[in-house]
This record gives structure tokens, C-alpha cells and sequence, in this order.
């Protein structure tokens, strides 16, 4: 038996066991919609759309999907209403935590702005003290019941708002009490990352990590002004370097001094599938650019954005991969690596998540097929000799 004949398909539930690692995930775009309910109950926000919560789940999927960006845009005006105060932030990333480790993710950095979550009179620390409090709440009911997950947390400023600077500060003063990097986020178009490069500089200055949503909605001009200018170590999205890449009709690819400089640096790319579709970003999983982008060994990653509008978990993400591109274990392992290696806490931590974790489990569900084989072939002795 060879390698080659045992790269077979994996099942759904191989998919969901395998260890996976996610770097592009947001806190308020992934609640449960049961949860939004009850906090919308409790709080007396009486905005939803839907009370019950299986409804309530389909009208978020159905606006996502629906091409207006009024109403996509409205979906989050929901979360973040139901998010603003303490007892709401500790459950919502409590539970962020133990959905993710359910869906075999054991390492995930997870992304929210502090400054939108004020409206109930918390401080910007008070934020920020709530959530890492609901991730390690989360981490150890995940543990309990047989998971294993580290989350982390990205602080985002909103690239439209001035407060990037303060956020900057904030992610660097609880760096060592759950948050490992900074974001920024919001409409690329008419707010390029380059209005913040004050906050980028003071990031740099204390040998801190940040990623820039680039290249999602707005172009190479995005991902050009997020590393030239803004030195981010990685994009969140960056989806549209394919715009950089030409393919001839002979199949021989060309890429263009940026995509050349992506790819040697080896910068990583936050991809995210579901969303991209959602945005217009790929017409369809089997047109999504990932599929040259892991042929070209661009530094890709597979994310989900935001679960709740997108209907999606990081299994689903690779079981549309598996589908259309006949990605193996061996290729969700790839793509784990890579976003293990692209993490931004220290590097013996990453290594030792690599090595104790992640690859011992993609070998463990790798090997399941000498024992299946062993099962199948136990009663034929006879045909053996």
C-alpha cells in the first residue's frame, strides 16, 4: 500500500475530527442564534427580526446571502447590540470557544473591536477582561468534555473610526493576558489602512503582531498600501493577489511583482471561502482562487469569518474544498501547518502545536485506514494463500 493509493477522500467526520487551526474568525459573527434571543430577552432589545431561534438563524443566513450590502450590514447591527455588557461577552465568547473546539479546532484566533461594545457603559479594558474571561471559561467546558483549544484574541479598530491608535495600545497592554495581535477592519474603499499608520508604527516600535484586512473588496492597491506602507505580517483575506497572477491558455501562470513578493515572503493569507462568496470576491468554490493559490504554495489558510451569516464552521469550509478540489488529509494538514506557522504567539509555542498536535492527529486519522483494511480482509485467510 502506498501513500499515493491511501490519499483517499476524507469523510465528513474524519474532516471534523482532524485538529484544525483558524485565524480569521469574528466574536460577533459567529453567536448562536439561540443566544442572541436570549440576550436580546434579557436586555430588552426588541429589534430582532426573528424571536425563535431556529427562524432567527435562517433570516442572518438569508441576509448575508442576498447581494444588499444594507442587509449584510444589518446583520451585524443585531450581534453587536445583543453584545454590551459583561455577563453577554463572557457567554458569547465562552460559547465561541467550545463551538470551535466541537468542530476540532484547536487553535483559533478570534477577532472583535472593543470599541463597539460600549453602549452599556463598559470600558474599553472591561471589554477586553469580559472576553478573555469567556475564552478561558470556554477552554476548560471544552476540556472537560474532550477537547482541546487556545484562543486567542485580536483586537480590531474599525478603519473608518480614529480610535486605531488606542486600540493599538490596548491589544500591547493585555498581550500577555490572552490578546496576541491587533486588526483593523471595516469598508476598504475611501478608508485605506495608511490612515492608521500611527498605530501601525507604535505596533512596530513594540515588536508587536497585526494583521489588515486587505484585498477582500477593494484590490492589489489594498494588499500594496497593508505591506508596503503598513508592514502588516499577514492579510486578512487577500483574497484579490489573484488579480496579480495571470494563467495562459496553456496553463503556464505568470505572477505579477506583487503576487512574486506574497508569495517569496511568504506572507499569509487569510482566506475565507463562504464569505468570499458572499461578497462577490469568487463566483463559486470551484472558481475560488484558493485552488491555484495552494497549487502556486502561496502561504494560504482556510478561515470562516463569521460563522453565523455565512452558515459555516471550519469543517464545512474544507468539506466544500474536498468537493471540488478532491483535497485530501494530506491537504487540510497543509493548510492547518500553515496557518499553525502563520500564528502570532511565540514560536515554540507554534512549533509544539505542530508537532504534538497537529500532525500526530492528521497521522492518527491517516493510519485509520490499515485498520479498516485489517477488518475488511480478516475472514480471507483462504484467499491470502
Amino acid at each position: 500500500m502506498t501513500s499515493q493509493s491511501i490519499a483517499n477522500t476524507p469523510t465528513p467526520d474524519q474532516i471534523r475530527r482532524a485538529p484544525k487551526v483558524l485565524l480569521h474568525d469574528h466574536l460577533d459573527g459567529g453567536l448562536r442564534p439561540g443566544t442572541v434571543v436570549d440576550i436580546a430577552r434579557e436586555t430588552g432589545y426588541a429589534r430582532l427580526p426573528e424571536t425563535d431561534p431556529g427562524a432567527l438563524g435562517l433570516w442572518f443566513r438569508g441576509a448575508a446571502d442576498s447581494g444588499s450590502l444594507e442587509r449584510y450590514l444589518e446583520t451585524f447591527s443585531h450581534t453587536v447590540a445583543v453584545m454590551q455588557t459583561r455577563d453577554a461577552l463572557v457567554r458569547v465568547a465562552r460559547e465561541c470557544a467550545e463551538d470551535l473546539a466541537a468542530d476540532g479546532v484547536v487553535y483559533a484566533e478570534v477577532r472583535y473591536a472593543p470599541e463597539q461594545h460600549l453602549a452599556g457603559g463598559l470600558t474599553l479594558e472591561e471589554v477586553v477582561e469580559a472576553v478573555n474571561e469567556g475564552f478561558r471559561d470556554g477552554e476548560r467546558l471544552a476540556r472537560a468534555d474532550g477537547h482541546r483549544i487556545r484562543v486567542g484574541a485580536l483586537l480590531t479598530a474599525m478603519r473608518h473610526a480614529a480610535r486605531s491608535l488606542e486600540i493599538a495600545e490596548l491589544a500591547n497592554r493585555y498581550r500577555d493576558f490572552g490578546v496576541v495581535g491587533f486588526d483593523i477592519a471595516g469598508a476598504e474603499a475611501g478608508f485605506p489602512p495608511t490612515r492608521h499608520l500611527d498605530a501601525f508604527e507604535y505596533l512596530k516600535r513594540e515588536n508587536n503582531h497585526f494583521t489588515i484586512h486587505a484585498g477582500e473588496a477593494f484590490g492589489l492597491p489594498s494588499i500594496w498600501q497593508a505591506l508596503q506602507w503598513c508592514g502588516a505580517d499577514r492579510l486578512g483575506h487577500g483574497v484579490r493577489i489573484i488579480d496579480d497572477i495571470e494563467v495562459a491558455d496553456d496553463g503556464t501562470v505568470t505572477l505579477g511583482r506583487l503576487a512574486s513578493y506574497v508569495r517569496d515572503k511568504r506572507i499569509p493569507l487569510e482566506l475565507c471561502p463562504s464569505s468570499n462568496l458572499q461578497t462577490g470576491a469568487a463566483a463559486s468554490y470551484a472558481e475560488h482562487p484558493i485552488g491555484l493559490l495552494r497549487r502556486l504554495h502561496f502561504r494560504a489558510t482556510v478561515n470562516t469569518d463569521n460563522r453565523l451569516m455565512s452558515g459555516t464552521s471550519m469543517s464545512q469550509e474544507f468539506e466544500h474544498l474536498v468537493g471540488v478540489f478532491g483535497y485530501t488529509l494530506d491537504d487540510i494538514q497543509w493548510f492547518s501547518v500553515n496557518a499553525m506557522k502563520s500564528a502570532f504567539i511565540p514560536f515554540d509555542e507554534r512549533l509544539a502545536m505542530i508537532n504534538d498536535v497537529v500532525k500526530p492527529g492528521y497521522a492518527e486519522l491517516k493510519s485509520e485506514w490499515l485498520f479498516q483494511q485489517t477488518a475488511s480482509t480478516s475472514g480471507s485467510v483462504e484467499s491470502i494463500e
